[in-house]
Formats: structure tokens, C-alpha cells, sequence
């Protein structure tokens, strides 16, 4: 049994607990009298579309890379604010939905028994406790089956169960409309030229009665109550009103055994993929998660942990990303706030790719999908900025992007707005899931775009000493210091820039030749990838950040770009590369040594790095402290704010300490660390179409079982043992190893 569990209610947002179908996003506070549940849909975003790009970008270019090439770093940076900003600065915010408030009546008397929990084993969230002598009991889930989400109310004394239900939004919406006698309506507009949205409640009683007064939908002395709730905007409903209401409909004619069992079928069909379990970790399952926490951040992490913490990580993908949904922002789907931090968007120098991180090793190939889609919308917007900004073919983006694809530069801060990898990264993510899933459909759809991503940078890359080289770049979000004293943030030819182009040309070239594509786009990519500048070590040991080898003027910064050939790439590998491997670990000491890790999801970057340095010490180490300095009592990430992606990053740092792979070989238990001594994993995705499941003892490998999904031909290692296998789609092996 894996969950989430509290003897008290919530007391702020950050105690509130996660519900979701991948569109719609609820927090539930479990208060006994009056219970809150803050709502999200994932297309509430303010605004439409607006063409941002900086029309005096192109006519100030050359002079911006002519002040970078020549040293003159604060009059570049100073231009680069002026002419490549976008217009305006800003793109669009993720807003909150609104509230659902139920005030319940009668409910006098002591309270005692009080219990809340979230069960990741089917995603319902349940509160109970006894009133009196009174036991009541909430049931809620937000199903993707029904697209609703649903609330069953039951009391152990029939006609006790009295509310008005209430929904309300902090500001900018027009009305609450009685639209029968059981369903109210609150609907508004996202502002000029945006998209409209609606919610919409509905009660099915059993017993007692239900009517509409004012604003409230009020019951009376039922016996059981069924609250269904949707929401939607006109971003995908035309009809709103109509398409909502027969949503509703539609799940009123089903029981609520239906509903459940519906929503339970859904979603254990992606979550009972992958099992994890450490032996001797059931005896904390007794402790309320509060309590864990609190051990925790006393340095205590029990070992059960990082189970519960995997669990939940998988758990929070599903409900945030699923087909035909959004991808998951800076907040999965879960957003409190009207101006939420960082505009909850999508950033795309390392956020939003660290969300999809856990996705295909955990067997969760679909919740990949949204970005997918999200990518084929982003490219017109990309040619256009590509185009208008710097006269160049292809598709590019910033490091930031909103629900529009909005690819011009986000705000006026030099050490990250000017970078433009991001279309670049996301479209790794492309060949990352053909990779795992050999699915040659999906890349016939995803080679042209990711041709386009690469056309770009054949015109943008400059020549500098016979290499070719992004000019302006930066190594986000850092900044160096030059030999004068002065600091700056704007180079060329950042190290993270070509490591991601390196990946991006061969992903192009690998896919050229599956897909029998050969043409003289192909001959450019690979003219230019032969003279992109290869990763280098500087004078401290570590991997060079920078074309120079810069001071920083932040020893410990959050960001390890230069890392990015580590993980998420596997440029740089223990048993290929050893000497950069070398140098990445001693990147890693010197960041940790001057304060690194210091948000969550940096802290989830850095065990993911150990996890592929094969470091399980380390590993585990940063696990713990990642759960101990960096997590919030509802489990969230905190980096601080919340932001979801250090959990996204800590769960598939986990699944790489016990099973690493690439398209050679499958490398089993590389960072197992010495307190999970008996445990197993079954069901990891490995690349080359496969699944595993294994087992291990007193910290040695017992058993493992590979299943081919498609043909698969690689090498098992583990320690010092290294086979060859072959299996033919279907096929399974037991290996002696």
C-alpha cells in the first residue's frame, strides 16, 4: 500500500493534496465543517496569442556578436536588452480556476477519528471522521474516464448529510447561473481576445433535497451526496455550456461504483506498469506523512521513503499529463495563484524537460505525448521568431515558452532570455521516446521537426577558429567573471549548446537512416556536427562551462549546464568516457562544496548526475536531502516555491540507480546504494523496446527478467559481468548473470 496520510486537515495550500486526469486539477484541504478544494483546468491561460518578436533583432545582430567576439560583454548585453527583447517582455500566465467550497450544517459535536490519505494504488483522495457519534466519510477523484471529478459524501446515520456548495474565483469572471435545480454554473473570459471558461457542479442526492438559492446549491438532510464537477474553456469545447452540461450528464446517468471502478480501470492501467519495494520499510507506513516530514527534516529520512517518493512521483504524471491534455508547467497543473511564480509557464532550459524526465524509464511512454503535441504547435511560431529575428531557416525557441508556443524572448534577464536551445532540448525528448518505444510511426511525425530544430542552427552557428559556435548563448542561468573583473552572462559557444546540438544532429542523422532519408540536409548536419567544440576539461578538474575558462561569480549555482552530457545525455559515460567522467564528478564537488543544490529541483539534476556517475553514496545522499531540505509537507517539491519538477527529477534519479540504459547497453543496479540492501523494481522501460524486472539481495543482484516489445539486440552489464543477448519481439530472458 502506497500513500499519503494525515490525522489533521490542511491548514494552507502546500498541506492540501493532489488530484488529476491530466486537464483539470484539484488541491483538497479535508476540512471537516467547511472543506476547500482549489481547482485548476490546464488551458486557463490569461490572454491570447501576441506576436512578440523584436523587430529591430535582425538589424542589431551582427553588432551584438561583433561586441561579443571582441570582448565588449556589458555593451552587448546592454544592446542584446534593447533589440532581442520580446514585445512586449512577457508572455502569458497560468491562472488559477477558482474554488469549490462546501459548508457543511449539522455537523455539531466533537470530532475525533479524523483521518485523511491519498492512495497512489488508485488516485482517490478520502477523508473521514466522526462528528458526535456521527461517522461521515468524502470520497474524491478526478477521472479521465468520465472527465469529471467526482465527490461521494456518505454518513453513517441516514438524512444527516446538509451543505451548500459554492464555487468562486479570486477575480475576472462574469456570473453564476442556476442551470437546474441540482447544477450551478460560474463561467468568465481570460481577457481581451482570450478564451472563455466554465465550471460547472452538480449534485445527485440521494434522499433529502436539492435546489439552487442565489449563487449556492443547496442540500438538505440527504442521505448520500455525489457532487460531479467539470470544467472546461473554449481553447477545446465550442459550445461551452452545452459540451459541459452533457459531460455532467452523461456521469449521472453512472453509479458511483461506475465511476470509480471506471476511473480506478484508467488509471491503473498506466501506474501497475511499474512496481517498486524495499523490504523493511512497512513499519513506517504507520507514521502519518506529516510525521515522516517532520523526522525528515531532522535529518531521520526512513528508508521507505524514497518508495513512497517514486510512487508519487509516478503517480503526479499521470495527473497532470495525459493524451490530449497540456504538458505539465512549472506546477504540474496545480496553481493556487491568479500571477503565480514564474507565471507557472513552461521553461525550457531545463524545467519543463525535467517534468518528462521519469516518463519512458517508468514505463509512462503516454504522459510523454502532451509535449509532443505541444512541440508540433510550437514550430510556426518557432519559423516565424527564427525568420523575423535572426534571418534564419528552421524553428527556434527561447528559454521560455506559455500554452501558445510562444517562442520570443521572455523578460530582460541576460543570464537566461537570450539563450536559444530550447526547441533544440525539447525535441530530444522526440528521439528519447522512439528510442524507448521503436514506434517507427511516431518518428516519421517527429523527423521533420526535429530537421527543423537542427535547420536553424546550420544558418545561426557562426565560425570562430574553425569551429562553429552559437553566438549570442549564455550557460543558463550562470554568470562568469572575466580576467578584468568584469562579470557577464553573454559568450559563444557555451558548453551545454553543444552538447545539446550534438545530440540534436546525431538524433537527426540516426533517424535519416532508419527512416531511409538521404539528401543534402543530411551532408550539412553532419558537416556540422564534425565541428561543434567537443566538451573540455579546465583548470580545476572539472568540465570547462565556457568557450574560456571563466571564474563564476557563483561557485555553488543552481544550474549545471555544462553537465548536461551527463545526464540528460549520455555523452559522457563511465564506461566510454572515463576521463570526462572523471571531471563530471569533480564539477559536481565543486558546486556542492560552495552551497549547489540549494533548490529542489537542482537537488533532483544532482542525484540523477550521481545516479550516472554510479555513485549510489552520493546518490542517495542528495536523495535524502532532497526530501529533507527540499520537500513540503504535502510532498511537493519546494525549490522554494513549489515547482513539480524536482519531484519529477528525484523519481527518475531513483529508476536510474537501479537500471541505466542505452542503445548498447542495459546497465542493472549501477547506484544501488547500501540501505536499500533487498528490494526489487519490475516493469522499467529500457531503450530498445524492453521491459525489466529485477531482484537483489543483501545488495547483489538476484534475479532478472528482460521482455522484448520489439527485437532487441544489446548487452547486459552488471559489476564486472558483460553478455550479449538477442530476442525477438514478445521474447523473454532470465539471464544468468
Amino acid at each position: 500500500m502506497s500513500r499519503l496520510w494525515y490525522d489533521k486537515p490542511a491548514n494552507s495550500w502546500e498541506e492540501a493534496l493532489p488530484i488529476g486526469n491530466g486537464r483539470m486539477g484539484a488541491m483538497i484541504f479535508g476540512k471537516v465543517n467547511t472543506e476547500r478544494i482549489q481547482l485548476n483546468e490546464d488551458s486557463v491561460w490569461y490572454g491570447a496569442y501576441v506576436e512578440r518578436n523584436n523587430p529591430h533583432a535582425l538589424r542589431n545582430l551582427s553588432k551584438i556578436r561583433e561586441l561579443i567576439l571582441s570582448g565588449q560583454i556589458p555593451e552587448a548585453e546592454e544592446l542584446m536588452i534593447y533589440a532581442l527583447s520580446g514585445i512586449p517582455q512577457s508572455q502569458r500566465p497560468y491562472q488559477s480556476l477558482g474554488d469549490l467550497t462546501i459548508d457543511f450544517k449539522g455537523m455539531e459535536g466533537d470530532i475525533s477519528g479524523y483521518k485523511r490519505s491519498l492512495s497512489l494504488d488508485d488516485a482517490v483522495h478520502s477523508m473521514e471522521a466522526i462528528v458526535g457519534n456521527n461517522p461521515f466519510k468524502r470520497e474524491t477523484f478526478l477521472s479521465k474516464a468520465d472527465d469529471v471529478m467526482v465527490i461521494r459524501i456518505t454518513s453513517g446515520e441516514k438524512q444527516r448529510i446538509s451543505f451548500s456548495a459554492l464555487l468562486t474565483r479570486e477575480r475576472f469572471y462574469d456570473s453564476v447561473t442556476e442551470l437546474s435545480e441540482d447544477t450551478i454554473m460560474l463561467r468568465g473570459n481570460l481577457g481581451k481576445g482570450g478564451i472563455d471558461f466554465a465550471m460547472m457542479v452538480k449534485a445527485v442526492v440521494e434522499g433529502g433535497s436539492c435546489e439552487v438559492i442565489g449563487e449556492h446549491l443547496i442540500v438538505k438532510n440527504a442521505d448520500a451526496v455525489t457532487l460531479l464537477f467539470t470544467a472546461g474553456t473554449t481553447f477545446r469545447f465550442e459550445d461551452l455550456e452545452k459540451d459541459l452540461r452533457k459531460v455532467l450528464s452523461t456521469a449521472s446517468e453512472k453509479s458511483y461504483d461506475q465511476l470509480k471502478q471506471n476511473h480506478i480501470k484508467d488509471y491503473k492501467a498506466l501506474y501497475s506498469r511499474v512496481e517498486f519495494n524495499l523490504d523493511g520499510i512497512e513499519k513506517y507506513e504507520s507514521l502519518t506523512t506529516a510525521e515522516r516530514m517532520k523526522n525528515a527534516e531532522k535529518g531521520q529520512v526512513d528508508k521507505g521513503m524514497a518508495k513512497l517518493y517514486f510512487d508519487y512521483g509516478r503517480y503526479l504524471l499521470i495527473a497532470c499529463s495525459r493524451e490530449g491534455s497540456l504538458p505539465a508547467n512549472l506546477q504540474g497543473i496545480w496553481n493556487k495563484d491568479m500571477t503565480p511564480p514564474w507565471d507557472s509557464k513552461y521553461t525550457i532550459n531545463i524545467n519543463a524537460q525535467m517534468n518528462y524526465w521519469p516518463a519512458e524509464i517508468c514505463n509512462l511512454s503516454e504522459c510523454h505525448r502532451p509535449l509532443f503535441d505541444f512541440i508540433k504547435r510550437m514550430v510556426p511560431n518557432g519559423q516565424k521568431t527564427a525568420k523575423v529575428m535572426y534571418d534564419c531557416r528552421g524553428f527556434v525557441a527561447h528559454h521560455n515558452t506559455d500554452m501558445w508556443g510562444d517562442t520570443a524572448v521572455q523578460d530582460h534577464w541576460i543570464p537566461s532570455s537570450y539563450w536559444v536551445m530550447g526547441a533544440a532540448w525539447l525535441c530530444t525528448h522526440q528521439w528519447t521516446h522512439y528510442e524507448y518505444t521503436k514506434d517507427l510511426e511516431f518518428l516519421k511525425e517527429a523527423f521533420p521537426i526535429m530537421r527543423e530544430a537542427a535547420l536553424f542552427f546550420l544558418d545561426f552557428l557562426i565560425d570562430h577558429n574553425g569551429y562553429l559556435v552559437t553566438c549570442p548563448s549564455v550557460s543558463p542561468e550562470n554568470t562568469y567573471i572575466l580576467p578584468t573583473g568584469v562579470q557577464g552572462a553573454v559568450t559563444f559557444g557555451a558548453t551545454m549548446d553543444n552538447q545539446i546540438l550534438r545530440d540534436l544532429f546525431t538524433q537527426c542523422l540516426k533517424a535519416a537512416e532508419i527512416l531511409e532519408v538521404d539528401d543534402e540536409l543530411n551532408n550539412e548536419i553532419k558537416k556540422a556536427l564534425d565541428k561543434l567544440i567537443p566538451t573540455r576539461i579546465g583548470k580545476r578538474g572539472g568540465i570547462m562551462e565556457w568557450m574560456e575558462d571563466y571564474d563564476e561569480l557563483e561557485p555553488g549555482h543552481r544550474h549545471v549546464s555544462h553537465l548536461y552530457g551527463l545526464h540528460p545525455s549520455s555523452q559522457i559515460t563511465m564506461d566510454d568516457t572515463p576521463d570526462l567522467a572523471r571531471a563530471a564528478r569533480r564539477t559536481l564537488e565543486l558546486r556542492l562544496a560552495s552551497g549547489g543544490g540549494h533548490t529542489g529541483w537542482s537537488r533532483a539534476w544532482i542525484i540523477n548526475l550521481y545516479a550516472k556517475l554510479w555513485d549510489g553514496a552520493e546518490a542517495y545522499k542528495n536523495l535524502e536531502l532532497l526530501i529533507s531540505k527540499s520537500t513540503l509537507t504535502n510532498m511537493f517539491d519546494n525549490h522554494p516555491p513549489f515547482q513539480i519538477d524536482g519531484n519529477f527529477g528525484g523519481t527518475a534519479a531513483i529508476a536510474k540507480m537501479l537500471v541505466q540504459s542505452s542503445p548498447e547497453r542495459i546497465v542493472l543496479l549501477p547506484a544501488l546504494p547500501n540501505i536499500w540492501k533487498d528490494g526489487s523494481i519490475k516493469g522499467l522501460c529500457v531503450r530498445g523496446g524492453a521491459e525489466l524486472s529485477i531482484k537483489w539481495a543483501n545488495c547483489q543482484l538476484t534475479t532478472c527478467i528482460i521482455k522484448a516489445k520489439h527485437r532487441l539486440q544489446t548487452e547486459l552489464v552488471y559489476k564486472d559481468k558483460r553478455i550479449k543477448i538477442a530476442l525477438e519481439a514478445g521474447e523473454e530472458l532470465q539471464p544468468l548473470l
